[in-house]
């Protein structure tokens, strides 16, 4: 199993109280499985995202990625163990404005001290149809083209495991599509494990298996389609 996750709470301070925004989560991924975690706004989605990327901790229970413990790994470790499995792609690019297209494909590699981290960088920006854009900055790019830039990044890194928040939240219908296409045709090409969250049913259906969050509780995981 890519991701096994066991008995997982995520509490929050609020006030004098605490909030639980996770309750009893638990569920397993295969490698090479693609996963929807769908359900409404204030859900848990993200949060089970940041849980699983080890960019936050637990409160209770356990995950596991490619059979490590991340919550029992330090700030450092779970950074390493994020370069060496995770590819992110997000809702709001996340490229850095003073870095063109080229540099921000490469830097994943680059922290990882690849030799070949422009060589990498190039290949993938050109299987994203940016070949022709690697020189331009964020802010000359349109939103798909910035979207394409943060896949080319993402799969630079040959990730074991595809991590997508929302990542046609800010693009238009016909741009979002496109998007979508690339990302599953690369996911497949790859052979990575994705976890997809979106509020898109239809979306949610072109994966393998969907993940229903209400109020913190996974209440349904259903075969997709």
């Amino acid at each position: 199993m890519i991701i096994e996750v066991e008995n997982l709470d995520k509490d929050v301070r609020s006030g004098d109280g605490t909030l639980t925004i996770l309750h009893d989560i638990s569920f397993h991924v295969g490698a090479g499985e693609a996963v929807a975690v769908v359900g409404a706004s204030g859900s848990g989605k993200s949060t089970l995202l940041s849980l699983l990327a080890g960019l936050d901790t637990p409160s209770r229970g356990h995950v596991r990625l490619a059979g490590e413990e991340v919550s029992a790994l330090n700030e450092d470790a779970r950074a390493e163990l994020r370069g060496r499995l995770l590819g992110f792609v997000f809702q709001s690019f996340q490229l850095l404005p003073a870095l063109t297209a080229l540099e921000n494909a490469a830097l994943p590699l680059e922290l990882m001290a690849r030799t070949d981290a422009r060589e990498q960088a190039r290949a993938m920006l050109a299987r994203v149809g940016l070949a022709q854009r690697l020189d331009h900055y964020p802010k000359h790019l349109s939103g798909g083209e910035q979207q394409r830039v943060a896949l080319a990044r993402a799969f630079a890194v040959q990730p074991k495991l595809l991590l997508a928040d929302e990542p046609t939240g800010n693009l238009d219908a016909a741009t979002g599509d496109e998007i979508i296409d690339l990302m599953f045709a690369m996911n497949r090409e790859a052979g990575t494990t994705l976890v997809l969250v979106t509020h898109d049913e239809a979306l949610a259906a072109r994966c393998g298996r969907r993940l229903r969050l209400a109020a913190g509780r996974l209440t349904d995981s259903a075969i997709g389609g």
